[in-house]
């Protein structure tokens, strides 16, 4: 009994070392639409705040993001189109997927 509980144990301890090394590569915010500046043009920028007190950060948008609309990749003009044909624009929320090593943003998601 005693061997399978130091058994368990000493097979945890060796897996810390791995989960140590995990690291964050995208974060992802969910951001209200009047406090998100869409790009204009593919590869161009999108500027956004984290919070309704923070200031605008802007990021370039990586060329080949994704533009998701209800769950399907969309071109850029239809995702800016359905975005700005949503009646109450204030309760929309939109995600915005930024590459923390590239410094880039790689998707932008919404329901519509």
């Amino acid at each position: 009994m005693h061997v399978r509980k130091f058994l368990a144990l000493g097979l945890l301890a060796l897996s810390l070392p791995a989960a140590a090394e995990l690291r964050t590569i995208t974060e992802v915010y969910e951001v209200d639409m009047p406090d998100l500046r869409l790009p204009s043009i593919e590869g161009g920028t999108v500027s956004f705040k984290t919070c309704s007190e923070c200031e605008f950060r802007t990021l370039r948008v990586r060329s080949g993001a994704r533009f998701v609309l209800n769950g399907k990749d969309v071109t850029l003009k239809k995702f800016t189109m359905a975005v700005s044909n949503v009646a109450n624009r204030e309760d929309l929320i939109i995600d915005v997927f930024h590459h923390l090593e590239s410094n880039t943003v790689t998707a932008l998601m919404v329901r519509v």
